[in-house]
């Protein structure tokens, strides 16, 4: 999905990076974060994907956020909910589905922000690509949507039960959108973890966002580490030009992420911006995006290290492709999770935290 990069002006010169080979490990090993729970193994965002996510050894559980009508932050990949929930069974709600443009992107569906939260809590959670993950899907209806109030208390208990914190990865989706609505997130968000006394630089949260005026807004408000996302596929020219950006590149530039690095603690690159892929899908020798992103006092946690074949790069993929099934089956993800640790990284996000950590040997 493409997100658009509105309000941040950045030029400067994109620089290729050395090899792969000569990079080093990192003094630690990167966390572990489970991308909306153990998503590859059980609906995600919910209770059963991010307990399980924490049972295989994650540290941080994500939760993407989008609003109620009543202006309660929920937990959903994105604000339309007919493809992670059951809500296109339910005919009381059949005259709710429209078309609706947000941020640049037509949907057609149901939307979070149509429905109270207590109508939001009678459907039951879906796995987004049942064709892929089988044994997830088997699950679905099984969960209720789940509020960030809700998903707190989960990590609290099961960091009670291990030991040691569960750390909470929050993501804001479209605030600009809900913004635009009366269903401004921001505050709302600050306000949730004032309330659960996790307002402090020292709590295990970290809030992330595709939007720089998101990270921006929220700078004065919380002291918790924030970090930007950055996509590997450049936005369409107009809104390049629009913001002022003469190539995508420019922005995770080694300049660029200095700029970054004034509204953000954390840089989150998908996995292609440190390990690019030639016109086949191999892997290319890793950029200098890590060494910049240091350089410039980021942190950096890569996104996302997903099993199934389609994800992973060419030489990792694993099977026949004109065999059934191939779409599911599961690559040599390990390589790739230990390729990032040995680049630098600081964390990554998975939607199989028990395969990561197991590559990691933790």
């Amino acid at each position: 999905m493409f997100r658009r990069l509105a309000g941040l002006l950045i030029v400067a010169a994109f620089l290729t990076a050395p090899a792969f080979a000569i990079a080093q490990t990192p003094a630690a090993a990167p966390i572990v974060i489970a991308h909306r729970g153990a998503s590859g193994h059980r609906p995600e965002h919910t209770e059963a994907a991010y307990r399980l996510a924490v049972a295989q050894g994650a540290d941080y559980i994500e939760a993407d956020l989008v609003m109620s009508r009543d202006g309660v932050l929920v937990s959903r990949h994105e604000n339309e909910i007919g493809r992670t929930t059951d809500v296109a069974a339910h005919p009381e709600f059949a005259d709710r589905r429209v078309t609706r443009t947000i941020d640049g992107e037509t949907f057609d569906g149901w939307f979070a922000e149509d429905f109270t939260l207590a109508e939001l809590k009678t459907l039951g959670a879906r796995e987004r690509n049942p064709r892929q993950r089988t044994a997830s899907a088997a699950h679905d209806g099984e969960q209720p949507v789940l509020t960030l109030a809700e998903i707190i208390a989960i990590a609290r208990q099961e960091g009670e039960r291990r030991g040691r914190p569960v750390g909470l990865y929050i993501e804001l989706k479209n605030p600009g959108y809900h913004a635009a609505i009366g269903l401004p997130m921001e505050q709302a968000l600050v306000d949730a973890l004032q309330a659960a006394d996790l307002n402090r630089r020292d709590a295990p949260v970290i809030i992330q966002s595709f939007w720089p005026q998101a990270l921006v807004a929220l700078k004065p408000l919380t002291p918790v580490r924030l970090m930007f996302l950055l996509n590997s596929v450049a936005p369409p020219e107009d809104i390049l030009r629009a913001n002022g950006i003469r190539a995508w590149a420019d922005v995770y530039s080694a300049e660029g992420l200095k700029r970054i690095s004034t509204f953000a603690d954390i840089v989150g690159p998908e996995t292609e911006l440190i390990f690019p892929r030639d016109v086949v899908g191999r892997s290319l020798p890793a950029t200098r995006f890590v060494a910049d992103a240091h350089a410039a006092g980021l942190q950096v946690h890569v996104w996302s290290v997903n099993a199934e074949n389609p994800y992973l790069p060419l030489e990792l993929r694993r099977g026949d492709p004109t065999e059934p099934g191939y779409q599911g089956r599961l690559g040599d993800a390990a390589t790739l999770v230990r390729a990032l640790a040995a680049a630098g990284v600081d964390g990554l996000f998975t939607d199989q935290p028990d395969i990561a950590v197991s590559a990691l040997t933790r």
